[in-house]
């Protein structure tokens, strides 16, 4: 695994630090580069049941529990508990910048290689189906589109606010995943 330090990445936001009371939790989330034979990056759609950030798309993550050795450690088993991906398939491959959300997390996105050559049908994924309604790919054209990322404003409790959007034919990409994937693409592209 490189690290964290060999990956230079802009530290992101929600433009929302005023949303938050107190400091940010910890927590982590899984940036799985699918290496098969369309490359790209595999994203979840949650659940609409769920109390947090229903229906949103995702990378698998979550909070960093006191049990978790490190974001990597909480990034792999997050994966494994949201969409069944066993760690052992994982090469870690460093850290993006730290991303802090309007509803008070500081982000550690890890970076993760997936089997060289597999594709998702051929990684044997099993998505919790309490957590996860489905598993899918931005393919790596689209990632590296320097067109592709938007920008928008909306006005909330009191002033205008500026998040990420990502453009994809059947899912609503945006918010902290939005605003990962730029970081991602920033750094793939060189730019």
């Amino acid at each position: 695994m490189r690290p964290a330090s060999a990956i230079a990445a802009p530290v992101g936001s929600d433009d929302a630090a005023d949303l938050i009371d107190g400091p940010p939790v910890p927590a982590a989330v899984l940036v799985p580069l699918v290496l098969g034979p369309v490359p790209g990056v595999l994203l979840t759609k949650r659940t609409a049941h769920l109390a947090q950030h229903a229906g949103q798309v995702s990378f698998p993550g979550g909070r960093i529990d006191p049990g978790d050795a490190s974001p990597e450690a909480a990034a792999l088993r997050e994966a494994q508990e949201e969409i069944g991906l066993d760690p052992s398939q994982v090469e870690l491959a460093g850290r993006l910048g730290e991303y802090v959300t309007g509803t008070g997390y500081a982000i550690t996105p890890v970076l993760g290689l997936l089997p060289v050559g597999q594709g998702l049908e051929s990684l044997a994924l099993l998505p919790s189906p309490a957590e996860v309604d489905a598993v899918f790919e931005l393919p790596m054209t689209v990632l590296l589109d320097p067109d592709a990322p938007q920008r928008r404003r909306v006005h909330f409790r009191g002033r205008w606010r500026e998040f990420w959007v990502w453009p994809h034919p059947e899912h609503y990409i945006w918010g902290a995943t939005a605003g990962i994937l730029v970081q991602l693409a920033t750094l793939l592209r060189g730019s």
